[in-house]
């Protein structure tokens, strides 16, 4: 069978951007600044981060997670939507690039629904389950060091509530992960986490070709 894929042009992409993106000016200043930086390409896509900011409006999550902040732009997007009440816990270990995602986020007035942790994401995490953390989340966003991409979510299954949403960045990894000459310590992480996860019982399942791969898991 012949499957047929569409040629994401940049002209396209522009045009998507165009229709879609409802990206504020703070935003789009906080994305020019961190593509100045080294690490640039860490940051996740305009269209990626309105997505992340839909799915919490799209299930009414009041109590987030994400691993792995960098210079706050996703959190940035999710904490806007969340309601006044609404936390999202931030880990990460970087306190250079964190300085300007705290200056992004009190400028953005919602510096108030974010905790920021700087720690091990993974140390984090294991106190959120020792305080009676478990089940209490309603979505966590893993974008981190890939080698602990499966422990992330170990932990993060245990956290979210059942029907609660775990969202996995860079799982097509510039497209490494479907290439067998490839065999660096992080594109076979995450080469077996999707094997994993195709076969995990445990969630619902979807992987979608969004910036550099996003796969959505729905704790049943």
């Amino acid at each position: 069978m012949t499957v047929r894929l569409l040629d994401l042009t940049p002209k396209l992409y522009d045009y998507m951007l165009s229709v879609s993106l409802r990206e504020t000016g703070l935003m789009a200043r906080l994305r020019a600044e961190t593509a100045k930086m080294p690490r640039a390409g860490m940051q996740i896509p305009p269209l990626q981060g309105q997505f992340l900011a839909f799915l919490i409006t799209l299930i009414g999550a009041r109590r987030c997670l994400e691993i792995g902040t960098f210079t706050g732009y996703s959190a940035l997007w999710v904490a806007a939507v969340l309601p006044a009440d609404g936390t999202l816990i931030c880990c990460d270990v970087d306190e250079k690039t964190t300085a300007i995602a705290r200056r992004y986020w009190r400028e953005a007035g919602v510096d108030q629904k974010i905790e920021l942790r700087l720690a091990p994401a993974l140390d984090t995490l294991k106190s959120l389950l020792a305080s009676g953390g478990a089940g209490t989340f309603d979505y966590v966003f893993i974008d981190a060091d890939k080698a602990n991409y499966d422990a992330y979510y170990e932990r993060s299954l245990a956290l979210v509530r059942q029907g609660g949403l775990i969202v996995f960045d860079n799982m097509l990894w510039g497209g490494a992960v479907a290439d067998g000459r490839k065999r660096d310590a992080d594109t076979l992480a995450l080469k077996a986490l999707n094997a994993e996860l195709h076969k995990d019982a445990r969630v619902d399942l979807s992987l979608l070709n969004l910036g550099d791969g996003v796969t959505l898991a729905r704790k049943r």
